[in-house]
């Protein structure tokens, strides 16, 4: 695996500051401003913009205790948009740097989501356009095949849309502004609820939400009500997933400012997912697919001396008791043996720096 040169990471770093002053020129004018709102006991930024009608609305912003949004929230009037420089920077990294660009219809999809807002409010993208975004993270050239896909997964965990008291604007109209034939999919016959999305080519946008406590409605779409109309499927270990998510860069267009899993996070999941699918059909080649990707990650981490991330990663998921245990045994089992003993040596090495023990998978 080719490291990306630094050069190159240089110009990504400073591309992602500049997509990030981008997004929050376009989403917060300098006609508005910034009002603080105690929400449960907890204090967060909204912003309230006229209406033109002599009222004004609102959009959630984020928690008043984050040092980013605290700065933007002082210096968002004299920040400045420069849409060609960008494209330019997104041009040299794909064709010279040797990063990934998503597909259009990806590209064009985030795109659309993230000026609605869905990363204001705290979206996260997960799956293999989240995936392609690894690259840069980490600094690696990451290889083509593992990163083809026709869906875009989008998870957002339901405290968070319950309490923001903010809202995409109408969802599909999002998606009808990309491609006219994106209908909503119901999640039964007869049902109004979706959460899945799905154009004529049969490109998908789907959306998922954290599950805690019983599996009674485990079937059953959650209502989001940041969603913009949309629902979401309850899923386990989607919470481990998204915790402590990461911005970083999606290289479309002048590059769209994205929030995705911690890659270490990221990789210990793709072996639990691996492990619950079924062993033939479509889902066959999605097992397939989720441990080629894990396996990737822990190459390029034990690459990029990040070992100790890993294993912090990995000690979390395993300490969550035995099913958690059984899904990591099991992912884990179907590595390539080079792959299983790179990755007993990253946890291995993570260990020693975090001054831990763990346990391993197959054994010492």
């Amino acid at each position: 695996m080719k490291c990306v040169d630094l050069m190159f990471q240089t110009m990504l770093a400073e591309l992602g500051q500049r997509s990030v002053d981008a997004a929050w020129t376009a989403d917060f004018p300098s006609d508005g401003r910034f009002t603080p709102v105690t929400v449960k006991r907890k204090r967060y930024w909204y912003f309230d913009l006229p209406d033109g009608q002599g009222g004004r609305t609102r959009r959630y912003v984020g928690p008043a205790d984050d040092a980013d949004i605290a700065k933007r929230v002082e210096t968002f009037k004299v920040e400045k948009d420069d849409l060609r420089a960008r494209r330019r920077m997104v041009s040299s990294l794909t064709r010279e740097g040797g990063l990934i660009a998503p597909d259009k219809m990806s590209g064009d999809i985030v795109e659309a989501l993230a000026a609605g807002g869905l990363f204001r409010l705290r979206g996260v993208m997960i799956g293999t356009v989240a995936f392609q975004t690894y690259g840069g993270i980490l600094g690696v050239r990451l290889p083509m095949a593992a990163l083809l896909t026709g869906d875009v997964d989008i998870a957002q965990d339901y405290a968070i849309s319950a309490e923001v008291k903010d809202s995409l604007p109408p969802f599909v109209e999002l998606l009808q502004g990309v491609d006219p034939t994106f209908r909503p999919v119901p999640h039964r016959p007869g049902a109004g609820a979706s959460s899945a999305f799905v154009a004529d080519g049969g490109y998908r946008v789907e959306f998922l939400t954290t599950k805690r406590g019983s599996d009674d409605d485990l079937d059953q779409p959650a209502k989001m009500p940041a969603l913009g109309g949309a629902s979401a499927d309850p899923l386990r270990l989607l919470d481990y997933l998204i915790r402590d998510p990461i911005r970083t860069i999606l290289l479309h267009k002048s590059g769209v400012s994205v929030t995705v899993p911690d890659p270490s996070r990221y990789a210990v999941h793709k072996l639990i997912v691996a492990s619950r699918r079924h062993k033939d059909g479509q889902s066959a080649v999605k097992r397939d697919k989720d441990i080629r990707q894990a396996a990737l990650m822990f190459e390029a981490l034990q690459q990029t001396r990040r070992a100790s991330d890993l294993a912090f990663a990995y000690n979390e998921a395993w300490e969550r008791g035995p099913a958690w245990q059984e899904g990591i045994r099991a992912g884990a089992a179907m590595l390539p043996l080079e792959d299983t003993r790179r990755l007993a040596e990253v946890l291995v090495e993570g260990a020693k720096q975090n001054r831990e023990v763990l346990e391993l998978p197959f054994g010492e």
